[in-house]
C-alpha cells in the first residue's frame, strides 16, 4: 500500500501518527482493514476510516492505494523529464496529470524541472503519450528514461509522537 504525503505543516495527534505509521507498510488486506487499523491504534474501525479520510481532505495524504509491479503485469514503465518554463508549469502539470498512465508528477530544482512516470502497455504507447503531452502542453523535448535495472527500496516515513 502506498501513502503519498502531499503537504507538511498540519497538526497530527498521536492517533493520526500511529495510523500513518501503520498504513504505510502494513495496510491490512482483509474484509475489515479499517477495523484492524483501529484496533491497532486504539479506536474503532469507522473512526480509523474517518481519520484517514480527514488526512486526505487536509492534504496531509494525497493517496492511499496499492503498488503494482507493472512489469510483472506485462506493462512498460518509464521515468520522464522535461524542462518547463515557470509560466507554463500549471498548464503543463494539468496536461500531464490528465493521462491515467501517469503515476507521479513532481517539480524539481534545476533543468529539467518537471519529472513524471508513465506506465503503459508498450513502448509505442509510451512514445504516443509523450508525444501527446508535448503537443498539448507545448513543451519538449520530453526525455524518456526507462530503467535499465530495477532498484526497489521500501521507504516508510516513520512519524514520531
Amino acid at each position: 500500500m502506498s501513502v503519498i504525503f502531499a503537504e507538511k505543516g498540519s497538526e497530527l495527534d498521536s492517533i493520526d501518527k500511529a495510523i500513518l505509521n501503520r498504513i504505510q507498510g502494513d495496510f491490512p488486506v482483509s474484509e475489515d482493514p479499517y477495523g484492524e487499523i483501529g484496533r491497532a491504534v486504539g479506536i474503532t474501525g469507522p473512526d480509523a476510516h474517518a481519520r484517514v479520510l480527514s488526512l486526505i481532505e487536509r492534504k496531509i495524504v494525497r493517496k492511499v492505494g496499492p503498488f503494482f509491479d507493472a512489469k510483472m503485469m506485462g506493462y512498460k514503465s518509464t521515468l520522464c523529464a522535461v524542462d518547463v518554463p515557470a509560466d507554463k508549469l500549471k498548464e503543463t502539470a494539468s496536461v500531464i496529470n490528465g493521462f491515467v498512465e501517469v503515476t507521479h508528477n513532481y517539480l524539481r530544482e534545476g533543468r529539467p524541472n518537471v519529472w513524471f512516470t508513465v506506465i503503459a502497455e508498450s513502448d509505442d504507447a509510451i512514445r504516443n503519450i509523450l508525444s501527446e503531452i508535448s503537443s498539448r502542453a507545448g513543451v519538449g523535448p520530453i526525455r524518456n528514461l526507462p530503467a535499465e535495472k530495477m532498484y526497489k527500496v521500501k521507504v516508510d516515513l516513520k512519524i514520531k509522537d
